[in-house]
């Protein structure tokens, strides 16, 4: 996650950065993966966030409990 943000992310959303560097636990990184979405939204279009998103997502497969886990959205095809 640290690393789609890069440096300019790290730099101008501190807060976000430091929530993701900081976690506590998997669970911890895995609710960060919305205000990651928003930082990459902002700084390279959603299309692009959406797609680095999911990259990230694909990282917690058998690591989260069943309730956890990412479910199909209705607005993506």
């Amino acid at each position: 996650m640290l690393s789609e943000l890069g440096e300019f992310g790290e730099k101008h959303y501190p807060k976000i950065a430091l929530r993701v560097r900081y976690a506590q636990d998997v669970q911890g990184l895995w609710y960060a993966r919305g205000d990651v979405m928003a930082v990459l939204s902002a700084m390279q279009g959603e299309t692009i966030a959406r797609q680095k998103v999911s990259g990230i997502t694909k990282m917690f497969d058998g690591l989260l409990p069943g309730s956890l886990g990412s479910r199909r959205s209705s607005l993506t095809n």
